[in-house]
């Protein structure tokens, strides 16, 4: 590796040279602000006398030692694109400013300088990305830049510039530019090692995502027609499928992180993904075709999800819309399998919707009885497995009614007494609609949107700000009862295309305002309002009575039975049974699943590993007295190696193992971290 600084002008204006921007770089995405800054450096050097240079940081490249036709020299930049491909915009802008001054020498040379190669077959200097080189050669060969059909930020930054840049400092910016210097790093790919390099330049600041990281590390090393093949065969499909295309918004570090889910029941950090994606494939060519193809063929199932409005199947549409309004993003890596498994004809359609709607119930009623979401996560992560695909639906229901503790599929009771007290108005809107539209939408023929759609909205049928009527109406009792615990629950709100107008009116005239009221309403939810005379204490238990069976109709609990010898499933260990003469089928311990045959070696196991991972906790602390942490294995009756130097007791009955485990996870703070499956 070479590192020299050198003027900027120097570098770029080197004779028959290509600046080959690789398809494995980030897009150009510099906006109007960095431009401001760089144009406005530009034009303070260039108008002081007493700056000599300005340093605008570093430019990594690899020297090939291949030259094209013509004997080019093509250097592969893979740090310093931004800078380059601004500073050869505003080259443009002056080149095409100083022809229109009729200062055609001066024009001529910014042309042969640094835009182009005289005479050879491939004339521009910077070759970047497929979109944005045709840009870059619209913009050379063209006066009307407004006629490029593409978006691309190459147009609009040329358009900044042009607005700026003028007769009157186009002196001053060229004498600006001659100012610039950088470092000039110079790579040998036999000798260094170009990956690890961008990596460090990435940790100080290139601030590139997980999915850049990653499509270097896969492309970087390879043959420019290979890294092509792959980029345009395989990662550019990915990049599209994996982006919400409402938002434009990329998701491919999201979709990767979901992939490596699935591949190692492992979850990965969102800052972890690259190393965790680099941990887990060295390939080769081969391989990595291999490897990608199936990364694109899930990218197609993961479009699907995160763009329901590309599901062709009516009904699968619907469950994946409802799927996104509970942002259920937790519960991907399992519905991509289920996804593969509907797309190769392992289950049909009314399955696949059926999978869907277990996964809502499961969900939705944990939200309603108030159960951490931090559990689903684990959840999700393992449920595939437990899938058998002769008993799909049952396997499934079977293995989420196992589930114990805060892991649990909550039954009929938990979630009705919850359901009748719960805030359900002042909840996230997305939720809020979700409910609101399956309620009334349930086997009706002519559903109704809610969202986004300025007729309908939600309505407290005992108002908010009630009229003084109301009081009156009403016996203080009542009157203290819907206003304090039955204001905002589900059998106090209702669907309303006249909110504004019903307001805080009494309940009769709600009722009776013509064409607007409850009686003349077409929606379920005002049916039962329709034929009341009051509303009061009774008139809102009776409501719920009739919307809480509504409810278990749309999200019900599994109806399957667990045999005795079925019941030991994976449970925290805050949680588990007595371990007493109990046998292990497998744990899960921060996110591993590891086949351990005792309580011995599970005690064991536990203590080792956090050891390793922050052993000084164990002294600046009491642990090491309560495990019996001794370098002396003499002191133990039964000492068990934990580490190089470190011994544990391991004489103990299972209870008291499991007592010092917890004592040992709170210490840790990890008492969500250790889940235990018991052997049937």
């Amino acid at each position: 590796m070479d590192a020299n600084e050198l003027r900027f002008l120097d570098f770029i204006g080197q004779r028959k040279t290509k600046f080959n921007i690789p398809v494995y770089q980030r897009n150009y995405d510099w906006d109007k602000d960095h431009c401001k800054q760089l144009l406005d450096d530009i034009l303070r050097c260039g108008r002081s006398q007493n700056i000599t240079s300005h340093f605008i940081g570093s430019i990594v490249y690899i020297h090939t030692d291949i030259y094209s036709t013509g004997k080019i020299k093509d250097l592969v930049i893979i740090d310093g694109q931004q800078r380059i491909t601004t500073v050869t915009l505003i080259y443009i802008v002056l080149y095409k400013l100083l022809k229109k001054l009729g200062r055609e020498e001066d024009s001529e040379e910014i042309f042969e300088s640094f835009l182009t190669n005289k005479r050879t077959e491939e004339k521009l200097k910077l070759r970047s990305t497929q979109n944005n080189h045709k840009a870059l050669e619209h913009l050379i060969n063209s006066d009307e830049y407004d006629s490029f059909s593409e978006y691309s930020k190459l147009i609009e930054n040329y358009k900044y510039f042009h607005s700026r840049i003028n007769e009157k400092n186009i002196d001053v910016i060229d004498k600006g530019l001659s100012k610039l210097v950088f470092v000039e790093i110079s790579l040998d790919r036999s000798n260094d090692n170009p990956q690890r390099i961008f990596e460090t330049l990435n940790s100080t600041g290139l601030e590139l995502s997980q999915a850049d990281l990653i499509r270097n590390y896969v492309l970087m090393d390879l043959a420019t027609d290979k890294q092509e093949l792959l980029y345009n065969k395989y990662w550019k499909p990915i990049a599209r499928n994996a982006r919400i295309e409402e938002s434009k918004s990329s998701r491919v570090s999201d979709f990767i992180r979901d992939f490596l889910t699935i591949k190692n029941r492992k979850i990965p950090t969102k800052k972890d993904v690259y190393q965790e994606f680099k941990a887990s494939y060295q390939l080769n060519f081969e391989e990595l075709k291999k490897l990608l193809g199936e990364i694109k063929k899930y990218s197609v199932y993961y479009n699907r999800l995160i763009n329901p409005e590309n599901v062709k199947e009516r009904k699968i549409k619907k469950e994946i819309l409802d799927i996104n309004k509970l942002r259920i993003n937790v519960s991907y890596p399992f519905l991509l399998q289920i996804y593969d498994d509907y797309c190769n004809d392992v289950i049909n359609g009314k399955n696949f919707i059926k999978v869907l709607q277990v996964v809502q119930s499961f969900v939705w009623r944990r939200f309603i009885a108030g159960l951490p979401t931090n559990a689903l996560n684990k959840i999700f992560m393992r449920l595939y497995e437990d899938i058998d695909k002769d008993n799909y639906i049952e396997s499934l229901e079977k293995s989420l009614v196992k589930k114990k503790s805060n892991q649990r599929f909550p039954r009929d009771k938990e979630v009705i007494e919850n359901l009748k007290t719960k805030d359900m108005y002042n909840i996230r809107s997305r939720n809020r609609t979700y409910l609101f539209e399956n309620m009334e939408n349930f086997k009706n023929r002519e559903p109704v949107k809610i969202k986004n759609n300025p007729d309908i909205t939600i309505e407290h049928i005992f108002p908010q700000n009630p009229s003084a009527k109301w009081k009156y109406d009403l016996p203080d009792d009542e009157y203290f009862k819907l206003s304090e615990e039955y204001l905002n629950t589900l059998a106090n709100l209702t669907l309303s295309g006249n909110n504004g107008t019903l307001g805080n009116k009494p309940f009769i005239e709600k009722k009776n305002l013509e064409d607007k009221g409850y009686k003349d309403s077409r929606l379920y939810l005002n049916r039962y309002l329709s034929k009341l005379d009051k509303w009061g204490v009774n008139e809102i238990k009776n409501r719920f009575g009739l919307l809480s069976k509504r409810f278990l109709k749309i999200w019900p609990y599994p109806d399957v039975t667990i045999e005795e010898n079925e019941n030991y499933d994976e449970a925290n260990i805050f949680e588990a049974e007595d371990p007493t003469s109990m046998k292990l089928d497998y744990i899960i311990f921060l996110d591993q699943k590891k086949k351990l045959k005792n309580i011995t070696e599970l005690y064991a196991f536990v203590i080792s590993t956090l050891f390793d991972l922050e052993p000084k906790k164990f002294f600046i602390t009491d642990l090491q007295e309560q495990m019996e942490l001794t370098n002396n294995p003499e002191k133990l009756r039964q000492p068990k190696k934990i580490s190089e130097t470190y011994f544990i007791e391991t004489s103990l009955n299972s209870k008291e193992k499991f007592k010092r485990l917890k004592y040992l996870l709170k210490a840790f703070d990890l008492t969500d971290e250790l889940y235990i499956k018991y052997l049937k």
